[in-house]
């Protein structure tokens, strides 16, 4: 692949991740777009305090924007990849609730890892996602 066979997006929706060493969303040649983890951020990427499920919203809307910033919504999630810090059964509660009131009953795959911590103090949830770019009639 080219070097420039990639597009880099970083939607002004969202906060500048370049300091911390990352872009927010990466097109591959193709149809497949990756989105990097999306956590609980204010407009500089510090993480908003709050208790698990507001950050799990809050991390979902931000997941939500960086998708948008390509033209696809949750619909086009093919796979999610969700960390959640001391996960136990009541979590996970919280986030099928989450993934049902955004995906319905077309849930994609998903991972989720139960981790110690994550990148920042005070992060309990962040979650990835790759989406497929729907064919356009016509196109080639």
């Amino acid at each position: 692949m080219p070097r420039d066979a990639r597009t880099i997006t970083n939607p002004p929706t969202l906060h500048d991740p370049t300091p911390f060493g990352y872009s927010h969303a990466v097109s591959a040649p193709g149809d497949v777009v990756f989105i990097a983890g999306q956590y609980a951020s204010d407009a500089t990427g510090a993480p908003v305090p709050g208790d698990f499920a507001a950050q799990v919203d809050l991390a979902f809307d931000r997941l939500r924007l960086a998708l948008e910033a390509e033209g696809l919504g949750y619909e086009h999630v093919v796979r999610l990849g969700t960390f959640v810090v001391d996960h136990d059964a009541t979590k996970l509660g919280v986030l099928g609730k989450a993934l049902h009131t955004r995906f319905g009953d077309r849930l994609p795959a998903q991972t989720l890892s139960g981790v110690a911590s994550l990148a920042l103090p005070g992060m309990l949830f962040e979650v990835d996602a790759v989406a497929v770019r729907p064919e356009v009639p016509g196109g080639s």
